[in-house]
């Protein structure tokens, strides 16, 4: 080293000790600040207040407010206690003593919001006035505090205590008289002032006295606005009074939309069940296949836990899936369910594929284990020789419109509900340009939002070459399902059920195992063979009995068949009408023609109808629809063989010869049992001529057997009935058919 390196050398160190101060600095601020903790998010709570407020309802609110404000102080982070508020009217001290509690020191750390989707008037609105903050519906109202009459003195004194205390900075006592007394007339003044030698602008709502007081004292005023005029109700819009920057601190569309603004989670969005509802919760597993069994065992238990007053349903969903029209129905029925108040809940713990991901999509809230699956809802058409085909467009977007009506319930992502069902959809996500939510949509729902939403990347599960598909750890990123669950115990802890109440799975019943059963197919070939072969046998005995036995086989035929879900009246009605033309075209009208004709048609399509339930699928419509006809032909085929051994071997039987007659060659005296078969010209030879007498030998109702010179034979009467030993004579021969009346 050179002695003019060696005077350089300590320089260059604290050059380089002096450059890298401030990268140490900038080193340990970026360390410093990836460790300091996210922000929290905030405890929420939602909370419907009721009509009429009495202590139950305040009891639920206060319960729920303390221990949301315990929980925010044990945890450190923010906690929003949002009242959703409903029309109706209550006692004004029981609002009063609500309020009064919402505005006390003990939930002074809660942040408060009044929440109205509808229109609300009264003394709820002291409620609404005691939440820190307020959200309305664009639409709604709020205000007429008297209902069109002044309150009593002392009445109003409470409600301008109320605004007085500014628990709500958008309320101040103007706003509130305005409220109470239509007479009033309120204004929104702009003022300016000077307070060390800057000049403010200040604007503020103000009676008409206090504007003339204000004036008075010189204060320069800059503008007035009329809010309410004189001899008008007080009751101000949600969107006028966001315009106003009086009242309301946001306005919203929906709950979700209160808890996207206040950074709640969505599990804020239900409301937390008191003890005897958590009693009222039903488990209902939904396993293997979805087809019409299933649908119908599934619709019955839904059905029998709304009889029961069930508070929620909890589906545990384990099925690959299956028909799409079982899956539709199941999930359009369980998503109606919140009309009638009932919570659903999906918990999947290994996976909801195609049809089972549309049922899980019907439910209110949807838990998962973290591997668990959901997704690949694409309609599949099962094509010749059983190859596995994309259906048509035309299925595909009758799905993807039920798919987006399910989602737009639920307060899901449009664009990936359908992204199931289309692998072409693709979803990006999108940021809202005012409050900063993050949401997914397709693109056509981005242009059509003008701006509101940025684009940002596009998912990674969208990018055509498979249908959408997540587990639920990303499900719940993408905003489809809840945050994961690790079991059932956790499930209950997280829906609110207390730990020592049992989730027991809804058996089935013996009904439930009857209609399984009498659903195989080999049964429903045997119920449709004994009801036709019984009906022929009653026509030769005429016991009775064995009709009923007829009659029951068809009972149990279309009850299995409808409570399985595959018929209907419609079905019922058409039996009932083809047998009614079998009946006329046998005992009334002579002959076989028309009402015959229209009879066995009639009965069987009915019965075929009975067996088939159309869906999405053409394709396998008519495979089914070929499946269940063919049922129906070997059910006749059977018949028809049962019908050739009856006739063949009952006339054999010593006793029976004189009920059944025997087809020639039969071995039997056929001489005396010979069905009469010859034409008329025949029968004028001397075997049955017009004219001739015999005795009845059964009851001719009208049809029967007769004996004619110890010969039975086949009769029919020409009208009313005639019972057995009575004398008749032969009016006409038309073929094998001969009439007869009482002689």
């Amino acid at each position: 080293m050179h002695g003019s390196d060696r005077n350089r050398f300590p320089f260059e160190i604290g050059r380089c000790w002096i450059a890298a101060i401030p990268l140490c600095f900038l080193a340990l601020t970026v360390s410093a600040a990836d460790e300091a903790p996210a922000a929290k998010i905030p405890a929420g709570q939602f909370v419907t207040v009721t009509s009429p407020i009495d202590d139950v309802v305040f009891n639920r609110i206060s319960t729920t407010a303390l221990k949301l404000q315990h929980l925010a102080l044990q945890e450190g982070r923010p906690a929003v206690l949002v009242l959703q508020i409903e029309p109706g009217t209550s006692q004004f001290h029981h609002a009063q003593g609500l309020a009064r509690f919402l505005t006390s020191a003990q939930v002074s750390n809660l942040t408060t919001v009044a929440w109205l989707p509808a229109t609300v008037t009264g003394p709820n609105v002291l409620v609404a006035l005691a939440c820190k903050q307020i959200v309305m519906h664009p639409d709604a109202e709020l205000g007429d505090i008297g209902r069109g009459k002044p309150l009593d003195p002392e009445e109003q004194q409470a409600v301008l205590a109320l605004a007085q205390k500014r628990h709500n900075m958008k309320i101040n006592s103007a706003i509130v008289r305005g409220m109470m007394d239509k007479s009033q007339q309120l204004l929104r003044i702009r003022m300016r002032r000077t307070e060390d030698n800057k000049e403010e602008l200040e604007s503020r709502v103000v009676t008409k006295d206090e504007f003339e007081t204000l004036r008075a004292t010189a204060i320069n005023i800059d503008n007035v606005e009329v809010v309410k005029e004189a001899g008008m109700v007080g009751l101000f819009r949600g969107s006028t009074a966001r315009s106003l920057d009086i009242l309301v601190a946001q306005t919203a569309e929906t709950r979700l939309d209160v808890a996207t603004h206040y950074g709640l989670p969505r599990e804020a969005l239900r409301e937390i069940a008191t003890e005897k509802e958590n009693k009222k919760v039903r488990l209902i597993k939904m396993e293997g296949v979805i087809d019409h069994l299933q649908e119908g065992f599934l619709l019955r238990q839904i059905e029998r836990a709304v009889r029961d007053e069930s508070q929620a349903i909890v589906f545990q969903i384990d099925s690959p899936g299956g028909l799409l029209s079982s899956s539709t129905q199941l999930a359009n029925a369980i998503a109606d369910l919140q009309e009638s108040k009932i919570r659903t809940i999906a918990y999947i713990e290994r996976e909801a594929i195609n049809g089972a991901a549309i049922v899980a999509l019907g439910c209110d809230e949807i838990f998962m284990l973290p591997d668990a699956k959901i997704g690949d809802a694409g309609p599949i058409e099962i094509q010749p020789g059983r190859l596995f085909e994309r259906a048509p467009e035309k299925i595909l977007s009758q799905l993807k419109a039920e798919l987006r009506l399910l989602a737009e319930k639920k307060h899901r992502p449009i664009a990936i509900c359908e992204a199931m069902a289309d692998r072409l959809m693709k979803v990006y996500q999108v940021t809202h340009r005012d409050n900063g939510r993050v949401w997914f949509m397709s693109e056509p729902e981005i242009h059509a939002a003008n701006g509101e939403w940025i684009q940002g990347p596009l998912l990674r599960e969208t990018t055509g070459e498979l249908l959408f598909t997540a587990t639920g750890s990303r499900a719940h990123e993408l905003k489809i399902a809840e945050s994961p669950v690790n079991d059932l115990d956790d499930l209950k802890a997280r829906i609110g059920v207390p730990a020592g109440i049992r989730l027991i799975p809804v058996e089935k019943t013996w009904v439930d195992r009857l209609v399984f059963v009498l659903n195989q197919q080999p049964m429903v070939v045997l119920m449709i063979t004994m009801g036709i072969a019984l009906i022929y046998l009653e026509l030769h005995f005429m016991t009775g009995i064995l009709g009923i036995l007829s009659v029951l086989c068809f009972s149990l035929f279309f009850w299995s068949n409808f409570m399985g879900g595959t018929a209907g009246w419609l079905e019922v009605v058409l039996f009932l009408l083809g047998v009614g033309c079998l009946a006329l075209e046998i005992f009334v009208v002579p002959g076989f023609g028309v009402f015959g004709v229209s009879g066995i048609l009639l009965v069987l399509a009915s019965l075929v109808m009975a067996c088939h339930s159309w869906s999405f699928d053409l394709m396998s419509n008519m495979e089914e629809l070929a499946w269940h006809t063919g049922q129906v032909i070997l059910s006749m085929g059977l018949v028809t063989i049962i019908m050739l051994l009856i006739a063949r071997i009952l006339p054999a039987i010593p006793g029976w010869e004189s009920m059944v007659l025997a087809p020639p060659g039969s071995g039997v005296d056929e001489p005396r049992l010979r069905l009469a078969t010859a034409s008329s010209s025949s029968a004028q030879t001397g075997e049955i001529a017009i004219g001739q007498r015999g005795i009845a030998m059964t009851m001719l109702r009208p049809a029967g057997k007769a004996r004619f010179d110890n010969r039975v034979i086949d009769v029919i009467s020409d009208g009313p009935f005639i019972t057995a030993e009575s004398e008749i004579e032969v009016v006409e021969l038309a073929g094998n058919r001969i009439v007869v009346r009482s002689a």
